[in-house]
């Protein structure tokens, strides 16, 4: 179906639009997106093999 995606979609809830939007624009300038942004991130907290702490964006 054209309309299916291949990964079932993750809420997130109590964090507001500021932080949402300013998530979106830091991981654009570390040339990310936040799916992987986020997937890196938890990867590291539950300490998969190989998982490295993202590095975050150079300050503004």
């Amino acid at each position: 179906m054209a309309n299916m995606h291949r990964y079932p979609v993750r809420g997130l809830r109590g964090i507001d639009d500021a932080l949402w939007e300013d998530f979106r624009a830091a991981t654009e300038r570390a040339q990310g997106d936040r799916s992987s942004t986020l997937r890196e991130f938890m990867e590291w907290f539950v300490r998969r093999d190989g998982a490295e702490l993202p590095t975050p964006p150079p300050a503004e």
